[in-house]
């Protein structure tokens, strides 16, 4: 069965996606933004000084090598097919549908409970940039929830219009988040009262002492990057499908790197250790008030904001093109697989995730009997994302195998992904054993909750992803680019 064309999908849809909308760099700030650079070194940044006794940095480096080569796998699987399904559509047509059709449904879950991450701690930034009761409820539910609907019109209106909201609040934050790094890094050198210093530990997984731990710090620094595959779920919006989206996934990547480093290990040792921790919810901030006080706080508040303002944006966008096409393929109700023909964009799909993020946000707030539930679904996405990368790089395996005769292929297409797909399956165990019980609930719930959905795709919606055959490389197969 051949691959379903845009053209086959329009058709269906009615409309069809704004070809050569956007170029690789707005492709790669989408990716950036899915993964929510300040919000992340936020939620993490005293919890990665903490475990790895501020041997941070190699670990942030350590854990880029992994993405980097799992980013190149979506690199070369966006060229053999470059729909906005991806993974749900390169495992299902390189290993097995029914695998195909759970990792498009870990795809959608993450990313819906990425975003509700990143609205959590949105209006509480806000807040406290104009100084407002940050613990506020209501305060909080009347910013998520204009906010996330100021967020879902830009995201029904085009992709255009969200590349370029992306970018300029992508340069106010990495702008202040950056210069704050830098700032405190001079501040630790400059051995300012209560600062941590700068020893040989730092450059070791060990830590300082050799007290810190690899494992916990790969446990959360794996957390920092989900997100980066953002950039291929606009693939069929880019300029250059097949080619610019590879790219961009890979430029995400390394500058994450750079970004998360610099970040990490210019704040962590502006105040004593016991000080972080009993600020780690807002860590940044904490820090950058002792930097340069209450101005200071702010504009790092706003970093903040901004970040979980781009990722609610980019998470819309990019969940609701997997959904659109996973709606197209009828594992899910084909009205969402519907495209705006004024706008050329999921409009249905767009508007139903968004709605589903703003209704969670207000269940998270209002029901405190489930906030606890609520945190520990919110905290096992970090795996979810781990998983279908792990899947995502076994299907780059399958689908070239016939090309891994030759020795440069078996080692890009073959050693490599098998050996991060590896690393990470070794962090998604670690991260089971020393989860509490009522996460491993939530995953299990999670996936359970899929396998009931693909029952009801493949024998209510009756569709023929099903059975459709597999398909792989040629031993010569040269990728089209264009």
């Amino acid at each position: 069965m051949a691959k379903p064309s845009v053209l086959n999908r329009n058709a269906r849809s009615g409309g069809e996606l704004e070809p050569n909308a956007i170029g690789v760099t707005e492709d790669t700030i989408i990716g950036m933004a899915s993964s929510a650079p300040a919000a992340s070194v936020g939620l993490t940044l005293a919890a990665l000084a903490a475990a790895t006794a501020y041997g941070s940095g190699p670990i942030i480096i350590l854990i880029a090598i992994p993405m980097l080569i799992i980013a190149n796998a979506y690199r070369k699987l966006n060229m053999w097919n470059a729909s906005a399904g991806a993974s749900f559509e390169w495992v299902g047509r390189a290993i097995n549908p029914y695998l195909g059709f759970l990792t498009g449904w870990l795809m959608v879950a993450a990313y819906v409970l990425g975003t509700l991450s990143g609205v959590e701690v949105l209006a509480p930034s806000v807040l406290a940039v104009f100084g407002s009761n940050s613990t506020a409820t209501w305060g909080n539910i009347g910013l998520d929830t204009a906010l996330g609907l100021i967020m879902i019109v830009i995201a029904v209106v085009g992709i255009k219009l969200t590349a370029r909201t992306q970018i300029g609040m992508a340069l106010v934050e990495y702008a202040i988040l950056i210069v704050f790094a830098i700032i405190g890094f001079a501040f630790v050198l400059g051995h300012h009262h209560g600062s941590v210093p700068i020893t040989s530990g730092w450059a070791s997984t060990g830590g300082v002492g050799g007290k810190g731990s690899a494992t916990a710090g790969f446990l959360i620094a794996v957390f920092m990057f989900t997100g980066w595959d953002g950039a291929i779920y606009v693939n069929e919006e880019t300029q250059r499908r097949r080619v610019n989206p590879g790219r961009a996934v890979l430029i995400a990547v390394a500058l994450l790197a750079v970004v998360y480093f610099v970040a990490t290990v210019g704040l962590q040792g502006v105040v004593p250790a016991k000080a972080l921790q009993a600020n780690a919810a807002d860590a940044p901030v904490y820090v950058a008030q002792v930097i340069g006080g209450g101005a200071a706080a702010k504009a790092m508040a706003l970093s903040i904001a901004l970040s979980a303002i781009a990722s609610t944006g980019a998470g819309i966008v990019v969940t609701a093109r997997i959904v659109m096409d996973m709606a197209n393929r009828r594992v899910l109700p084909p009205t969402l697989g519907l495209i705006n023909r004024r706008f050329s964009t999921p409009a249905i799909a767009s508007v139903v995730v968004g709605l589903l993020v703003v209704i969670l946000t207000w269940i998270y707030l209002l029901a405190t009997s489930v906030q606890n539930a609520f945190d520990d679904v919110v905290a096992i996405t970090g795996l979810l994302f781990s998983v279908f990368y792990v899947l995502t790089a076994v299907a780059t395996i399958v689908y070239y195998r016939r090309r891994l005769a030759n020795p440069k292929d078996a080692i890009l297409l073959g050693i490599l992904p098998l050996a991060s797909a590896g690393f990470l399956v070794w962090i998604v165990v670690k991260s089971v054993q020393q989860a509490p019980s009522s996460q491993r609930w939530s995953l299990i719930g999670i996936v359970l909750a899929g396998v009931v959905l693909m029952f009801v795709a493949r024998f209510v919606l009756r569709s023929d992803f099903f059975r459709a055959p597999l398909e792989s490389s040629s031993r010569e197969e040269t990728p089209v680019e264009g």
